[in-house]
């Protein structure tokens, strides 16, 4: 099962083509929990006498996610302060971090760099400086709203709320992952891209936002998205858990603690955006 995110969905070849759950020639047939039909801990060396990696544990991912998440605070809030004394410099950080976690996310994606903990790293970083700078700017701190910290606390508590909720769902099965579903998530999740990409485009030649402009459709916009970002924790759930059952290697934890902060970054960036949207009228 491939996930709509497109950190989750750029897996080793050997993954995407089932590699972890296959037998390889003079091994013992593998189960779906990732041990050998005698007991034993599959390899995932490179050969006979290549050491065998630790399989990856929801301990590992679970680590990973926290320490991942710890950056993007540490980076965000660092913006955050760097915004009380200089407000050009923090919102010159602020793209910096929006452009280079992009190419971060690019790198991870498409240069098979999946389970990379330097990338994985850096990526935090720069999505923190973009978290802490998006922050100030929406919730009003540059022109001293006075409700700029509540928005930011419920945004945050908000972020928490559809995670715990969606993770919920998942483990109770209440909707289901299948490939029709993925589809679906992946295929609006490109749409959005298109109409947020469009909207860019109108605006920086008209300075028309329509999407962004705190009106009713950018108010559906803001909440179609949400209800979106909520869906892809589902796909995002289901690979971690698929790469826990077939045994994968243990470095792959960095991935998917990647793949999750991609979707609550944006997550929370919906929320704020939506509650500013309400602040402001």
């Amino acid at each position: 099962m491939k996930s709509n995110n497109p950190v989750l969905t750029r897996l080793p070849q050997a993954q995407q083509n089932n590699g972890y759950a296959q037998p390889q020639a003079g091994y013992p047939q593998q189960s779906p929990y990732g041990q050998t039909q005698y007991g034993e801990t599959p390899d995932f060396g490179q050969g006979y006498g290549a050491p065998a990696e630790r399989p990856i544990t929801v301990d590992d991912i679970v680590t990973k996610t926290g320490i991942t998440l710890a950056v993007i605070v540490a980076f965000a809030v660092l913006n955050f302060g760097v915004g009380f004394v200089n407000q050009s410099a923090a919102m010159l950080l602020t793209f910096v971090g929006a452009i280079g976690g992009f190419i971060t996310v690019l790198v991870h994606s498409f240069g098979r760099k999946y389970g990379s903990a330097a990338v994985t790293l850096i990526y935090a970083a720069f999505e923190g400086l973009f978290v802490g700078g998006f922050s100030m700017l929406l919730s009003g701190f540059l022109i001293g709203g006075e409700d700029a910290g509540a928005m930011i606390f419920q945004a945050i508590l908000g972020t928490i709320g559809v995670f715990a909720g969606m993770l919920f769902v998942y483990k109770t099965g209440a909707i289901r992952v299948t490939p029709k579903f993925t589809r679906i998530v992946t295929g609006c999740i490109i749409g959005v891209a298109v109409l947020a990409l469009g909207n860019l485009l109108l605006f920086i030649f008209t300075g028309s936002s329509p999407l962004r402009d705190g009106g009713p459709i950018a108010i559906l916009f803001s909440l179609f998205c949400i209800v979106l970002g909520s869906l892809s924790f589902l796909t995002d759930f289901d690979t971690a858990d698929k790469l826990v059952r077939t045994g994968a290697p243990a470095k792959m934890a960095w991935g998917v603690a990647l793949g999750l902060a991609v979707t609550l970054v944006w997550l929370y960036t919906e929320i704020l955006r939506l509650l500013s949207y309400f602040n402001r009228n």
